[in-house]
């Protein structure tokens, strides 16, 4: 290849490269801001803005086809009927903004609403109240420029932690809690009084929540279902937790049935305006266990991780709750100002055409147009006869102001009435006072605005989850000791496959799927490990037992570097599963001559060697005497003598002959623990 046609590659792949790189941008940039992520002034994305000022555009009181909003929709959403028909049923279900007639679907069970032909909606009181004003939005040319659509709506409440959100864009997303209504109002009010307030998430479905760790709404929530035990053998399901549906619920539930963790007779669904899931246990399983199974090893008890990523400035951005709040707030304060000051503007304006219209009237100024002939000189002359009348009125008088005083018939000159017309000229001075009046008090009518806003609406959205802290479930306390754990003999094998064939030489324990299992073998080996279907330890295994924090373990050992043995005792080691250890150190004749567990009372025959000059050739030993210590202590020694054979006792009554006064006597003086 020449050096030309190089140059030639790299510059097309840098070209590429760049395009590639715009283009990426560019699309990500149109994700972020408008498809996936809500906006922190309105609370919305602009779907569902875009539906929104449709069903506005649309408003004549009555229920509209759901179907003919979509299609009035979809002029200003370019992305196709499907997503303007999901976005307007979530947001239908979630019961403020829009009215439903119809199907819409059951947020309890997961159903789909019926297609858009059959169902209506309308826009809700709430939001007519609170959404729309046209003096205070700003419109931008929709996708095909033939409409005019919203930049934002100059919502008055704090819609974005009333409805909450999720969202997945390029490289971030949103997970946004609803909150309840009347909390959201009640700490708007305290932020003007300049108090300190906490938010906290409320959920449609109902439910137990546990805040202590949702961080300003960054953190991490866990969320239960309430149960309600009806007798010992039946509990029922009848609410349910963040995003969760009666059909996921129940097939979480028959899931861990068919996996050993719970056991249950069935499951049955009653759910229609309420959650009704009722679970029926089979004999020897008792309801308060089962709960606790429930939340450990089924969706009654789900994680939720909130992330708050809103637009703010046309930009992502994370904040907290609390700054939503105080921001949405500000906000209100503004746009109430911003609405006091054009409605004052606009009764200035009316009050200056009144009384213009009182003295052209009054004062017969227009007997002085009747010989005039130019509309100039017409103009002119009313001018001139208002000027002496100028303290009396609002302001200047303009061109416009003289030409509404001629389009005045002569049919409502001379049906005029003075007394009417003051009338209506105090009214609209008494509504100007009364303005200016509450603006010199924003703080004070904000309040009374969200009061009445409370008054009205704040009985249609009670509190539906509950706030508790619960602990945490111990899956291994709370799981079902389902599993048989076999140690067979002659093969080596351990596992909950592994059939018993010798009751006397195998072993064998019950557990569960979390437990690990301890296991000791003859040369002083131990470890730890799963319970498994089939695992191969050798057939050396002394014993085995489901690993316990304060089991204490009583071994008596046979060294075989010095052929003497040692007792020693110790609470259950620390381990890393799978690893071995040693309770001494390893010989071809070192081996385990006791093991028992227990704390007290365990006791052990000593049976030694015979000898001629020796007083007895057994002893008794308290394992009581001895300290717990480490599993890898060495102990103390029992004798100096080499013992034969060492029993168990435990239980057993002392034998009166030969007894030894007691364990220290016995003790070397050398043979202290390492």
């Amino acid at each position: 290849m020449s050096e030309s046609t190089e140059h030639t590659e790299e510059r097309k792949h840098g070209k590429l490269h760049q395009l590639f790189d715009v283009n990426f941008l560019d699309y990500t940039s149109y994700v972020i801001r408008e498809r996936a992520i809500p906006d922190i002034d309105d609370g919305l994305k602009p779907v569902q803005r875009r539906i929104l000022q449709t069903l506005h555009n649309m408003d004549d009181g009555r229920f509209h086809k759901v179907a003919n909003v979509v299609g009035e929709t979809m002029k200003l959403h370019p992305h196709g009927d499907q997503s303007i028909f999901a976005a307007l049923v979530n947001l239908a279900n979630k019961g403020y903004l829009i009215d439903r007639q119809g199907n819409f679907g059951n947020i309890f069970t997961g159903d789909q609403a019926s297609a858009p032909r059959y169902i209506e909606c309308r826009l809700t009181p709430l939001a007519r109240e609170t959404l729309f004003n046209k003096d205070l939005t700003l419109y931008v040319d929709s996708y095909d420029g033939r409409m005019q659509e919203p930049v934002s709506l100059p919502a008055k409440l704090p819609m974005l932690l009333i409805l909450g959100a999720e969202g997945i864009a390029v490289g971030m997303a949103t997970k946004i809690m609803p909150h309840n209504f009347c909390e959201l109002l009640k700490c708007q009010i305290k932020y003007l009084d300049g108090k300190r307030f906490t938010l906290n998430p409320d959920f449609p479905r109902g439910g137990i929540v546990d805040v202590t760790d949702y961080n300003h709404g960054n953190g991490r929530l866990r969320c239960r279902v309430k149960i309600e035990k009806i007798d010992d053998k039946t509990i029922t399901i009848t609410e349910l937790p963040y995003n969760l549906t009666t059909q996921s619920l129940i097939d979480s539930v028959e899931k861990a049935a068919k996996s050993g963790k719970i056991k249950i007779t069935s499951i049955n669904d009653y759910t229609a305006e309420e959650v009704e899931v009722e679970i029926k246990l089979p004999r020897g399983v008792h309801a308060d266990e089962t709960i606790d199974a429930l939340y450990a090893f089924t969706d009654c008890e789900v994680s939720v991780s909130p992330n708050l990523v809103v637009i703010r400035d046309n930009m992502p951005c994370i904040v907290t709750v609390e700054e939503v709040l105080r921001h949405n707030t500000d906000k209100l304060l503004e746009d109430l100002e911003k609405e006091l000051k054009i409605e004052r503007d606009r009764l200035r304006d009316r009050l200056h055409a009144r009384k213009l219209e009182q003295i052209f009237i009054e004062e017969r100024l227009y007997k002085e147009i009747e010989e005039k002939i130019s509309y100039k000189a017409v103009l002119s002359t009313i001018r001139q006869a208002l000027f002496p009348f100028a303290d009396e009125l609002i302001r200047k008088v303009s061109k416009d102001d003289i030409e509404r005083l001629l389009e005045i018939k002569i049919k409502r000159i001379t049906r005029y009435d003075i007394n009417k017309q003051q009338k209506e000229i105090q009214t609209i001075e008494k509504g100007i006072a009364t303005i200016e009046k509450h603006l010199q008090d924003m703080v004070g009518f904000t309040k009374n605005y969200l009061a009445e806003i409370l008054r009205k609406y704040g009985k249609n959205y009670p509190r539906k989850s509950k706030i508790k802290q619960f602990d945490e479930i111990n899956a291994r306390a709370a799981a079902l000791s389902n599993l048989r754990v076999v140690y067979h003999r002659e093969s080596g094998f351990m596992g909950f496959k592994v059939k018993l064939e010798n009751k006397k030489k195998d072993l064998e324990l019950t557990c569960s799927e979390y437990d690990r299992i301890f296991l000791i073998f003859k040369n002083g080996l131990y470890k730890v490990v799963s319970a498994s279907e089939k695992l191969f330890v050798g057939s050396d295994l002394l014993w085995m037992e489901v690993v316990q924090k304060d089991l204490v373990l009583n071994v008596i050992y046979r060294s075989g570097l010095e052929n003497l043995t040692y007792a020693k005792r110790f609470r259950m080691p620390k381990f890393i599963l799978g690893r071995e250890y040693r309770l001494f150190p390893e010989h071809k004749r070192s081996v385990i001559q006791m093991l028992a567990v227990g704390e007290k009372e365990v006791r052990a025959r000593i049976s030694l060697v015979p000898s001629s000059r020796a007083r007895y050739n057994s002893i008794e030993v308290d394992m009581d005497d001895f300290l717990l210590k480490g599993a890898a202590a060495k102990g103390k020694r029992i004798s100096n003598r080499v013992v034969r054979r060492v029993t168990n006792i435990t239980g057993k009554p002392r034998k009166k002959e030969p007894v030894v006064p007691s364990l220290p006597g016995l003790i070397h003086p050398d043979a202290e623990e390492s």
